[in-house]
């Protein structure tokens, strides 16, 4: 039997990353089949600036509003494995460049060790690309894009943590829409956040404010609602624009925070298979962290071989 998701990663940084846990002290020691709660940090400060060079006494954790030792810390950059899925529906016929132009960035700024897989949603949800680490293939599906009409957007997310079953370490969806979900047949928001908290995926969203023309009337859409708590659930990101010029510097800063993460991790003491509240503290002032907020203290879910 091999380790669930998320876990072996976790436990390699336990056991391995000597230099990560080191610039805060001496690497702790694990009892055998030790069970640690994985969790990715973003930390701006008041300016919204990512902050780097933190050690892990700067961090509290929390486990249902109980204080936990850190078991695990690394300010290392961790490589990513993220499903980049675009919105096309007919409303987006007018900014898809933009769009285009944005993604082409944040594909761009992949690491060594990171992959990724590019799709879209309308009426319809495709991958135009396989998971890799081939940056010139993954910028050149982005001419592969297809238009329809209502927006599955729910589906989509869905489709995209199908993609990232099974894989280790640390997995995201990032999803662009500028509009509400209109035709999802499978999934709602209530599924696709039950499933990316199970399952420990981090959702970003890039939601966009858009003006077209429908054949008859001028339209203004907002992005869907539900994007933001998919985003805060998971320590994930938000980021509502106005302006199609926006993107690109979005997909980029996207790009810069996943890149900019700690990872935390602690043992926790009670496993009763239920939802645990998570929050994560800095003790310095004036700085924010950004984390999922919960997880499910479940044998199942943590167990090791």
């Amino acid at each position: 039997m091999g380790f669930p998701r998320g876990v072996l990663f976790s436990l390699a940084l336990a056991a391995g990353l000597a230099v990560g846990v080191g610039a805060a002290g001496q690497a702790p020691t694990f009892r055998a089949g030790a069970r640690i709660v994985p969790l990715y940090i973003t930390v701006t400060d008041s300016q919204k600036r990512l902050v780097p060079g933190l050690t892990k006494d700067d961090f509290e954790i929390l486990d249902n509003e109980q204080p936990q030792p850190i078991a695990v810390f690394s300010n290392e950059v961790q490589p990513i494995t993220v499903v980049v899925m675009l919105d096309t529906s007919g409303s987006m016929t007018g900014n898809i460049e933009f769009v285009r132009q944005g993604a082409e960035q944040f594909l761009l700024r992949l690491l060594r060790g990171d992959r990724a897989a590019v799709g879209d949603f309308n009426d319809k949800i495709q991958f135009v690309s396989q998971l890799s680490s081939d940056r010139d293939s993954l910028v050149a599906s982005l001419q592969d894009l297809d238009f329809g009409y209502p927006t599955r957007l729910y589906d989509a997310i869905d489709a995209s943590l199908d993609e990232l079953r099974g894989i280790e370490g640390r997995r995201v969806v990032l999803v662009f829409t500028d509009g509400d979900d209109t035709y999802s047949k499978q999934a709602s928001l209530g599924n696709v956040l039950d499933r990316a908290r199970n399952e420990e995926v981090m959702i970003y969203a890039i939601g966009l404010e858009s003006n077209y023309f429908d054949g008859m009337h001028r339209v203004r859409t907002r992005p869907d609602r539900g994007l933001k708590k998919l985003a805060e659930e998971t320590g994930g990101g938000y980021f509502e624009l106005q302006k199609t010029a926006e993107l690109t510097s979005t997909f980029t800063q996207v790009s810069e925070e996943l890149h900019s993460q700690y990872v935390l991790g602690f043992a926790p003491q009670t496993l009763d298979g239920k939802v645990h509240k998570l929050d994560v503290r800095l003790k310095q002032p004036g700085m924010q962290a950004r984390a999922r907020r919960s997880y499910i203290a479940s044998p199942d879910k943590l167990a090791t071989k």
